[in-house]
């Protein structure tokens, strides 16, 4: 089941399933931004990552003493949410706890996702609400795939910041200490398959909080996520998407504890209490 939102310049579809984000096309031209999901290169379109990102440990966590099996990315991607509004530019999507989620991860919780409308920009935001009395540990994060339809090398990624950009490396699906140093020219990074050829990049910390998606050197699209601390970037080898992927929280790393509380990277909520998380994609 999928829910339609629109307005003079955007139409946007939204799955039930994750509450995922499948398409945005203009109202004009019918242009697709929005990755397709061809499943020879990943079936996907822009998942919520939820409750955690990435990969744990031996896919376990320990909390108060026991053990629970959590997949890669948690289980959010996977549930279906109730739609809890809609008008003709906004939906309102909510996954509550239940006896299945509480089987993986024993903690109260609602997430709701809102998508917004105005003018040429969509807005996503993540609230996480902690309905028990004790402090409940998450990551989560967005991982949505824009559509490259032309030569992948045409493209670029224009930061808001002129930084080094530090990438820790995966061993495992895991976190090492291994650290890519990767210069910006400009502020800008052109695009190569050879950057991902030991699978994502992962920042644990960026400057910038907007970046900017070129083709051919002209803007596409705005993406701005000023809340989130963390930021991947990915696509498969030789696959006409990128990923651009802000996040609360990353995979674990190679040495860790496994007990959730000293998860490198966790979030905390303290009892009956919320936090948001945004980001924004502004067609250009």
């Amino acid at each position: 089941m999928t829910t339609l939102i629109f307005n003079l310049e955007l139409s946007v579809t939204i799955h039930h399933k994750g509450a995922e984000l499948i398409s945005i096309k203009t109202t004009e031209t019918n242009k697709e931004y929005i990755w397709e999901g061809k499943p020879e290169y990943w079936g996907k379109h822009s998942p919520i990552l939820f409750p955690i990102v990435g990969t744990l440990k031996n896919n376990s966590y320990k909390y108060n003493g026991e053990n629970y099996i959590l997949p890669r990315h948690g289980f959010g991607r996977d549930m279906f949410f109730e739609l809890v509004s809609t008008a003709t530019n906004e939906a309102v999507f909510l996954l509550k706890s239940n006896k299945a989620t509480m089987k993986l991860y024993p903690f109260d919780f609602e997430l709701q996702i809102t998508y917004t409308l105005q003018n040429s920009e969509l807005n996503v935001t993540y609230k996480v609400s902690n309905n028990s009395i004790e402090a409940m540990y998450y990551s989560i994060g967005g991982h949505p795939a824009f559509a490259l339809p032309n030569q992948f090398e045409n493209y670029s990624l224009l930061f808001e910041s002129n930084e080094n950009l530090i990438s820790y490396q995966l061993e495992n699906d895991l976190l090492s200490d291994k650290t890519k140093h990767i210069a910006l020219s400009n502020k800008e990074l052109p695009l190569t398959y050879s950057l991902f050829e030991k699978d994502a990049l992962i920042f644990k910390e960026l400057h910038s909080k907007k970046i900017q998606l070129l083709e051919n050197g002209s803007p596409i699209l705005n993406f701005n996520f000023p809340l989130f601390p963390n930021f991947g970037l990915w696509t498969k080898m030789n696959a006409p998407f990128i990923c651009l992927e802000p996040w609360a929280g990353y995979s674990d790393v190679t040495n860790a504890s496994e007990n959730i509380v000293e998860k490198e990277g966790i979030q905390s909520l303290a009892g009956h209490t919320f936090k948001e998380y945004s980001f924004s994609i502004e067609i250009l």
